[in-house]
């Protein structure tokens, strides 16, 4: 004679899937501070007459690169 096997229901996948609030929020939050940097960098570009350090090691770490 056997054991009775016990089996879960069926995981949600598809559309029915349900993502926690923060997998949607980061991203977002993450884009949108990365265009506000993007907006700014403009406006001190024009002033200084220079990018900012981020974009300038960016810069320099890409033709080291290639």
């Amino acid at each position: 004679m056997s054991a009775p096997t016990h089996t879960s229901p069926p995981r949600a996948l598809g559309a029915d899937a349900r993502l926690p609030w923060w997998a949607l929020a980061l991203p977002a939050l993450a884009f949108g501070l990365l265009l506000v940097l993007l907006a700014g960098s403009g406006e001190a570009h024009a002033a200084s007459g220079g990018g900012s350090a981020l974009v300038q090691v960016t810069e320099q770490l890409l033709r080291a690169v290639g």
